[in-house]
């Protein structure tokens, strides 16, 4: 009864982190069916009932929730220790998880990471694409990729990255025809192409700083993107006036596709950071990471 009991509790556990039958059954390599099988003969066996599921979700009762926390993180020590003991190992191994927005991703942490994974191929890395501020441990990811001034206080960060700067870029005829402003200001005049923040659900205020004073600036226009990659091309394309990553565009203002205005507004700020929660207990493949992307300056 203690085998069969145990088996049952690791599936009660995934079951519950994913709260999905389907999911859980994906995870642990056993048909769906088995899984439910495997749940109600615990539910029998203990004459409770640990999970209530619906159509479209599974959660926890109350007796359920109490021996999930009671026995969850015997079964990540058991996890862990098994794990440790393939970290020992000449190679490492495992799956890590991270969440970065789309910069992020692209100027930072992916080049950073292709070396990495070239080195260790046993490592497996899922990348999440997400310009939200997303909750990492609700979400269960190891880590996150975003700017130093929006990690939380309870979280470890590592500088990845160096300081980067925002620009301000439309095609030379746009300007032509229209100007070319001199102060942050004057860009309430122009058709401009904004990015809507998904977190806030509104608009980014464009944020500008010289000589230590900061101001934000609202614009408008017919473009609304939540791209970066689409904001360029709009930009490219004659529609208006951008906010984006310098270096993003700066092929494009060297091949004279783009002009930078305002740069005496632009001044650099600190790069990404990788955070991650303080009381993450690390895998040697994790460890291997932060070392791999931390930036050296």
């Amino acid at each position: 009864m203690l085998k069969e009991n145990f088996n049952d509790l690791i599936y009660l556990v995934m079951v519950a982190r994913e709260r999905s039958f389907t999911r859980a059954a994906a995870k642990l390599g056993v048909s769906q069916s088995a899984l439910s099988h495997s749940i109600r003969g615990l539910e029998e066996r203990l004459k409770t009932r640990l999970l209530t599921r619906t159509t479209r979700s599974v959660a926890s009762t109350e007796a359920g929730e109490r021996l999930i926390q009671s026995v969850a993180p015997m079964i990540t020590e058991i996890e862990k220790a098994l794990q440790d003991l393939a970290d020992n190992q000449e190679n490492p191994s495992g799956n890590i998880r991270i969440t970065a927005g789309e910069h992020a991703l692209s100027s930072t942490l992916w080049p950073l990471l292709k070396p990495f994974l070239l080195r260790y191929p046993d490592v497996n890395v899922e990348l999440s694409i997400d310009n939200t501020l997303t909750d990492i441990v609700s979400g269960r990811f190891d880590a996150g990729v975003r700017l130093g001034e929006s990690i939380e206080k309870d979280m470890v960060a590592v500088r990845i990255g160096p300081d980067w700067k925002m620009a301000i870029v439309a095609t030379p005829d746009y300007f032509a025809e229209h100007g070319v402003p001199q102060t942050p200001y004057e860009l309430q005049n122009y058709r401009c192409i904004n990015m809507r923040l998904p977190t806030l659900g509104g608009l980014y205020h464009w944020e500008f700083s010289k000589d230590g004073k900061a101001i934000r600036v609202k614009v408008e226009g017919q473009l609304v993107f939540n791209t970066l990659s689409a904001r360029i091309d709009a930009a490219l394309s004659g529609m208006g006036v951008c906010c984006v990553p310098e270096d993003s565009v700066r092929t494009y203002i060297e091949q004279g596709k783009l002009q930078s205005v305002l740069q005496d507004w632009c001044e650099p700020f600190t790069g990404y950071y990788l955070y991650y929660p303080s009381r993450k207990q690390h895998t040697a493949a994790f460890s291997k990471l932060i070392d791999a992307v931390r930036y050296p300056g």
